[in-house]
This record gives C-alpha cells, sequence and structure tokens, in this order.
C-alpha cells in the first residue's frame, strides 16, 4: 500500500525548510573574543560590517516567515525599518528582549500567534532569543519598533 502525498503538504514543507535556511545563508558567526578586530594590512573590509541580529516573525500556518538584519554597530543601519529605535531599545535593555518595557494598551482577544526570534549578536554579546505572542497587537505591545517591521 502506498502513501500519497498532497501537493500542498510537499509546498509548505519546500517553503518552511528554504525560510530555515535563509539565516543560515545571511548569517555569519560574531569575532571571537580576542581575536583581531583589523585586517593585518589596515584596510577596512566590508564583509566586517555583517554583525547583527537577524530578527524573524513568523505567524500560523498560512503566513510566511519574514526577517531582517538589524545592525546597531557603529551606528544603526540594514533593512529594518526602524532601525534607530530598535537599537536605542536593544542598548536600553543590553540586548536582553525579555527587558523590553513595552507600551500600555489594549488588544482583541483575537487568537492569531505570531512567533519572532532575534539571533545574532549586539555590542559584542550573544543575542539568541524565541517567543510567542498570542496575536501581532499583543506583539507591538510587548516588544515595541524591535519586531515592527
Amino acid at each position: 500500500m502506498s502513501t500519497r502525498i498532497p501537493a500542498r503538504h510537499l509546498a509548505r514543507t519546500a517553503v518552511a525548510a528554504a525560510a530555515l535556511a535563509v539565516p543560515l545563508l545571511i548569517f555569519q558567526p560574531a569575532p571571537v573574543a580576542g581575536a583581531a578586530s583589523a585586517p593585518a594590512d589596515g584596510k577596512h573590509d566590508p564583509g566586517r560590517d555583517t554583525q547583527g541580529v537577524f530578527l524573524t516573525i513568523s505567524g500560523s500556518e498560512k503566513s510566511a516567515i519574514r526577517g531582517v538584519l538589524l545592525q546597531c554597530e557603529p551606528s544603526p543601519r540594514g533593512r529594518h525599518p526602524k532601525a534607530a529605535e530598535a537599537c536605542a531599545a536593544f542598548d536600553k535593555t543590553r540586548g536582553n528582549l525579555d527587558a523590553l518595557p513595552g507600551k500600555r494598551g489594549h488588544c482583541t482577544m483575537q487568537h492569531a500567534p505570531v512567533t519572532v526570534a532575534a539571533r545574532g549578536s549586539h555590542r559584542g554579546e550573544a543575542v539568541n532569543w524565541k517567543k510567542t505572542f498570542p496575536n501581532t497587537c499583543a506583539l507591538r505591545q510587548a516588544t515595541g519598533p524591535v519586531f515592527d517591521f
């Protein structure tokens, strides 16, 4: 007896696998403590500017994963639309996203879970954080500009 897998399940699996591979392609490891911070020839290496935190948002099974690289050193940059505000929030909490002050307000009780993750380094400190919120409103209330992209 053979089991057929519907094409829609194969497509979802392929999309999920591709989304998981994206951070591996974009992300470079943080430098090792005590390693030289400049090339021996003294020239600037643009590849060294790729440190940062890769932020992702994923929703229910029907929504796609989206992500952005937030770079705060030497100044806020990257594709995050609110990079300066997000870097300020990271600085205020020293990279501890559980310590974000959040905003006051009310959200509906709509059940539409979103999972967010942050992986990388901020000001030389490793960041590896993941959390699920009941909906986008609750996410925005808790994280402010960090996941507002």
